[in-house]
């Protein structure tokens, strides 16, 4: 059994923050899936501008695409993303079944120019989640204050969501109020409760803000000691009167999803975060270059506690130490959503060069 399998054996899922055409083509994910418990897949539009950019992959259904008369350089971008996630879907979509809908899942982000567009968010991920259709997909909505309202309504219209850009315990409660509230809509409707979701809270990017201005013996520890703080939050969560409620009526949890787990200080091991992060009942997202050297030689370390008392104690040695935690959570926050409109913008352009590159010479 390798570690990849003692993770998925310890209740905790793994998924690959990875999509591209050639994992599909070549059975890579496939093989992923049944030898590294792989149970679901994540994205952005870094990795598909890699994708596209670096391949000829995508050629194909560019050409059928401008052949077609559509030039439009974001509808292509998702075009060419739902191909690859509906694919991915499909492949995952007997893990969604075993599990009820508890795993198996794909995400499928809305524009990055929508984070605080509450009205825009809503529509988009509707419209996605229509053209997807599948029912393990999620639509990937950032955790900004008009995002979190857009949760809601995408929740309570029976549609599955992973809320990106969290970074402290309390950006996932206002993840959790607001697809506790969808939920509890469709409660009052009598609607279908079990819909989906995930709270992808971010890691290695706390540790990449604030290590170099700490001392040796306290880098590293802030990422993990901020998952440990929320995985407390999340576990009585699940132990509260509110969610047994709704558990009872057939709602799915909103699984807590660590994000950001490729190892940034070249200090620390390639698979600092991966062993120490599992938890039950919880989802790491990992980077393939991770995945790959966490099978090879990776270690499970012992499970991950709710102990909020003690990444308290952590928590109170960083803030001693000059560390802003709640301002340094609302600027990783606003940083991770300028870089993902900027990787948007990247996207698009590379995506209208390839477009034009491949558009048939006028006669």
């Amino acid at each position: 059994m390798n570690a990849l399998q003692q993770l998925h054996h310890a209740g905790q899922s793994v998924w690959l923050d990875n999509i591209r055409r050639d994992l599909l083509t070549t059975g890579t994910l496939s093989r992923y899936i049944g030898d590294y418990a792989v149970s679901g897949v994540t994205s952005n539009p870094t990795i598909l501008e890699k994708a596209i950019s670096g391949s000829a992959d995508y050629d194909d259904t560019i050409r059928a695409y401008l052949a077609a008369g559509r030039g439009d350089a974001e509808d292509l971008v998702f075009a060419l993303a739902l191909e690859d996630l509906v694919a991915a879907a499909d492949l995952l979509r007997p893990t969604f079944e075993a599990t009820r809908g508890a795993d198996g899942y794909v995400s499928v982000e809305v524009s990055p120019d929508l984070a605080h567009d509450t009205d825009g968010t809503v529509s988009a991920g509707r419209a996605l989640f229509a053209e997807a259709d599948r029912p393990n997909v999620l639509i990937k909505v950032p955790g900004t204050p008009p995002g979190l309202v857009a949760v809601e309504e995408l929740v309570a219209s029976g549609i599955p969501v992973n809320v990106t850009l969290l970074f402290s315990t309390a950006h996932y409660l206002a993840a959790a109020e607001a697809y506790l509230r969808g939920i509890e809509r469709r409660e009052a409707q009598g609607l279908p409760l079990p819909v989906g979701s995930v709270a992808s809270l971010f890691v290695s990017r706390w540790d990449a803000a604030a290590d170099p201005t700490l001392p040796s013996e306290l880098r590293g520890k802030l990422g993990i000691a901020v998952v440990q703080k929320t995985y407390a939050a999340y576990c009585d969560l699940l132990a509260s009167a509110r969610w047994r409620r709704l558990a009872a009526g057939g709602a799915l949890p909103q699984k807590v999803l660590w994000a950001s787990t490729s190892t940034k200080n070249p200090d620390l091991p390639d698979t600092y975060y991966l062993g120490r992060l599992a938890a039950p009942a919880t989802i790491d997202t990992v980077p393939e270059p991770t995945l790959l050297a966490f099978a090879q030689h990776g270690v499970v370390c012992d499970l991950l506690q709710p102990d909020e008392a003690a990444a308290d104690e952590t928590l109170a040695r960083l803030a001693n130490a000059g560390v802003d935690l709640d301002g340094l959570a609302e600027e990783l926050q606003a940083k991770g959503a300028t870089a993902f409109s900027a990787s948007w913008s990247a996207l698009l352009s590379c995506v209208g060069d390839k477009a034009r590159d491949l558009e048939p010479a006028a006669p």
